[in-house]
């Protein structure tokens, strides 16, 4: 079975036409801890289609943007909303999460996340997928070609049996990010799932990324690699000391950005 075959299959059963997740909108958002913030009055709104890269100097933000917007925390002020409300989050002045999934299997979220240091059960390879499968309630008799299916997609047949911790990073990797794919998600946020992996692996995770943006997944990735930026991204968000300080074309971004930090930054200079 080819890649593309696999992933074909992988969550469309009993799943009807939703209302469409995208756009997703953030005004005026904040994040803070123990009183100070960390994001400051982010106003951003991502729609459907385009590969979306977040980039920016270590500690600007870029992590929490993702977290957000899978849910795993609240914004301190301010306010985050989907066209489809499946989760939305509104500061702490007013608003509950939203609740509609639009036709969707009630275990399967349209979001899903793959960390940079993902969190892996003590179990093989395929027992990781088979809970995977269980938690998001795909019947029992689909879940044994379900797992065929993913083992495929990432490439890990020959490590079905192996425990899944003491799979390479690179494997590590793919086992998480076919594992987010189980649900067939709208959206799949990445928190840079290459780094320090070495150029073959890398390869093979930006594969998987590009398998599924092509499936109609919107991608969302945080990436501190330039080369890797410049090959997957088609719009580039720069974060700076909690801000948005620019989304733009990737094009414009990598030739002509419009301001001050990101010029520093892509020149090499220390971006604080």
């Amino acid at each position: 079975m080819s890649t593309q075959q696999g992933f074909a299959g992988i969550g469309q059963s009993d799943r009807t036409a939703p209302t469409p997740l995208l756009p997703v909108s953030l005004e005026n958002v904040c994040f803070g801890v123990n009183g100070a913030d960390l994001l400051h009055d982010v106003s951003l709104t991502i729609g459907p289609g385009n590969r979306t890269v977040i980039m920016g100097p270590n500690g600007a933000g870029k992590s929490l943007l993702l977290r957000l917007m899978q849910g795993l925390i609240s914004p301190t002020r301010g306010k985050l909303t989907w066209r489809r409300d499946w989760n939305s989050r509104q500061g702490t002045q007013g608003g509950t999460p939203g609740s509609a999934t639009g036709g969707m299997p009630s275990g399967a979220p349209p979001v899903s996340i793959v960390l940079q240091r993902p969190v892996l059960l003590r179990r093989s390879v395929a027992a990781n997928l088979t809970h995977a499968l269980r938690v998001l309630r795909v019947p029992r008799a689909e879940r044994a070609a379900r797992l065929e299916e993913l083992l495929t997609l990432g490439n890990l047949q020959d490590r079905r049996d192996q425990p899944a911790r003491s799979l390479s990073g690179g494997e590590q990797q793919r086992l998480a990010t076919v594992r987010a794919l189980a649900a067939s998600p709208e959206m799949l946020l990445l928190d840079e799932p290459t780094a320090s992996l070495d150029p073959q692996a890398t390869h093979a995770i930006e594969g998987l990324i590009q398998s599924s943006h092509e499936r109609g997944t919107k991608i969302v990735m945080v990436t501190h690699d330039m080369g890797q930026a410049k090959r997957i991204a088609d719009e580039v968000v720069f974060v700076s000391q909690g801000r948005i300080a620019e989304f733009t074309p990737a094009e414009t971004f990598f030739t002509q950005p419009q301001s001050e930090e990101a010029r520093a930054y892509l020149s090499g200079q220390l971006v604080i």
